[in-house]
């Protein structure tokens, strides 16, 4: 037990030591970028800021697109709305990293000592605190909340259940998880996978555990309660038609389908990164080499019957789990479903090759089972088990969001939002933000509506089609330049940019890249049709008369990473 504590303890305060940036630097810090600062954290701003949390779904954001409608933001009922409601937007994210990585600690160690390993030994206990370690360390997306990070501890609370020994803390883990989580994300295919083990329990025994039925039932009906702009908008329709119709990415040739199978499980996902593939999978594999080996050997020389334990047969069941996952994944995107997506609409508006995502939780139970055959097969292994994880303990620390977007030279949080800037930019044009319109070139539109700005442009997951066709007329110059982009835009269509031929797919042009447009083709009468005045660009214009625009000013602040470009359309 003293040495149960002390391992809980050290691992206590190596998260604390793993969030510390927040806490030491400040605005100074480095954080993710990339459906992050671009994206969720403008999302609930705007909606605390507009008033209309409350609001029906038809009611109109007018600061973001013209009139965003209050359905294609997030329900009231997210912990991040109130977190938004309380804190201010650094604030938010640094209990965020905090909720998310103790409940992915806890909630993985409970976990494994509970029906992975049990805590018979000192190693036990060591492999299941580096292992949960490691996996609360992990660089999880910000916004998914316990997606990921709470996985193993809704399936630590539904095998209580299901193994009619659960107490009224499994019931409450169930019923606050769908408020920190998100159900399209990842939760409705971990319930699904619930469904299918009550639905194999039943078979085998001829008996239904109702209470284990009524627990997925629950979780499910919770989510759905809170996400029920969602579901009356699929059920009774939004208001509007939703962009999301158009969308027909994703049609890869099989090897192409089969390359992206291999990366996927070797590497995984932006929103599920695992970072198994510099140690862990090794030992995995090794792990299953020892057993084969070991077992085949005792029957060669002692006649003994090949018997594998329940953990020795979960190793190599769970690897091939996370590669169907994988496989499916690929699959979702290969040219053959190109019917069913065209013939379904859902299959084609909702991603259904998700599962992959789950890959994360699986792959540091694989390393906890595996951690654990070395344990059993190799005498005095304890010193190894506890350098394999001090290296794995390495690899997650390495990807620590300030080391991670240091290394790769992004601003910080302050450079990147540059409110001092912004505000120059405010008093220099002197007029409400509401009696103006604005979009962004070369950098992310997240910046100028972090600042109050009303934007056109703006990325959002489910907005009006005909916004989206409205909008590509201040831009179809430069997509007809460029097929990839077209097809980006086209086929997709979430990120509703100023997109440039000669800057691609790139909206991070800071200062030091000293970067221009040459020769753009912007739809100016477009633009001043939706209302546009200004065009706040991070490179300068060559060719900005030819499109009717008029520098006014160009702004600059050592605290921010921007050099703004103020143009005005005539």
């Amino acid at each position: 037990m003293n040495k149960e504590r002390l391992l809980l303890g050290i691992s206590v305060l190596a998260i604390l030591a793993y969030v510390s940036p927040f806490f030491f630097l400040g605005e100074d810090v480095h954080v993710r970028i990339h459906d992050h600062l671009d994206s969720n954290v403008i999302w609930y701003k705007t909606l605390i800021e507009s008033g209309k949390t409350f609001a029906p779904s038809s009611a109109e954001i007018a600061v973001m697109m013209n009139g965003l409608p209050r359905g294609s933001l997030d329900t009231q009922f997210s912990l991040y709305v109130l977190l938004f409601y309380l804190f201010k937007p650094l604030t938010v994210l640094t209990i965020n990293e905090l909720f998310m990585r103790f409940i992915a600690f806890f909630g993985m160690y409970v976990f494994l000592t509970s029906y992975v390993l049990k805590k018979e030994t000192t190693s036990s206990i060591v492999i299941a605190a580096g292992s949960a370690l490691a996996f609360s360390l992990l660089p999880f997306w910000p916004f998914g909340g316990a997606s990921i990070a709470g996985i193993p501890l809704a399936l630590y609370a539904f095998l209580n259940i299901r193994g009619r020994k659960s107490s009224w803390k499994d019931w409450l883990i169930i019923s606050l998880l769908p408020f920190y989580s998100s159900f399209v994300l990842s939760f409705i295919f971990f319930l699904g996978l619930m469904g299918v083990l009550w639905l194999v329990d039943w078979i085998r025994s001829k008996r239904a555990n109702w209470c284990f039925f009524f627990s997925i039932a629950w979780m499910s009906a919770l989510f759905l309660v809170k996400q029920y702009r969602l579901v009356t908008g699929v059920l009774l329709e939004q208001g509007f038609t939703d962009h999301r119709v158009e969308f027909s990415r994703g049609y890869n040739t099989f090897s192409r389908t089969l390359g992206l199978f291999q990366e996927n499980f070797l590497t995984a996902h932006t929103h599920s990164y695992s970072l198994h593939d510099t140690i862990i999978i090794y030992v995995v594999l090794v792990a299953l080499l020892l057993l084969v080996v070991g077992k085949l050997t005792r029957k060669i020389f002692t006649g003994e019957a090949l018997a594998y334990s329940k953990q020795e047969k979960a190793l190599p069941l769970l690897l091939l789990l996370a590669a169907l996952f994988s496989f499916w994944y690929a699959l979702w995107y290969w040219e053959g479903f190109r019917v069913l997506k065209n013939t379904i609409e859902i299959t084609n508006t909702f991603n259904f090759g998700r599962f992959h995502l789950l890959n994360a939780v699986i792959w540091y139970i694989l390393f906890a089972l595996a951690l654990t055959v070395i344990n059993r097969t190799v005498k005095r292994s304890i010193w190894l088990i506890a350098l394999l994880i001090a290296g794995q303990l390495f690899v997650v620390s390495y990807e620590n969001f300030e080391w991670k977007y240091a290394r790769a030279g992004m601003p910080t949080y302050g450079e990147f939002y540059a409110e001092e800037q912004f505000a120059e930019i405010r008093d220099y044009i002197g007029r409400p933000p509401e009696d103006y319109r604005i979009v962004s070139i070369g950098m992310y539109p997240a910046v100028a509506h972090f600042n109050g700005f009303y934007s056109l442009d703006m990325y959002v997951t489910m907005y009006p089609l005909s916004y989206k066709h409205q909008f590509r007329e201040i831009i179809e110059g430069e997509l007809a330049k460029n097929e990839k982009m077209e097809n980006y835009y086209d086929t997709w269509g979430s990120r509703v940019y100023v997109f440039t031929d000669e800057l691609g797919k790139e909206y991070l042009y800071t200062k030091d890249k000293h970067a221009s447009v040459e020769d753009l083709d912007f739809g100016t009468e477009a633009f001043k049709k939706m209302g546009g005045d200004y065009v706040l660009s991070a490179v300068e214009i060559k060719n900005a008369a030819d499109n009717n625009l008029k520098l006014l000013q160009v702004f600059e602040n050592d605290n921010s990473a921007w050099r703004i470009y103020l143009y005005e359309a005539e």
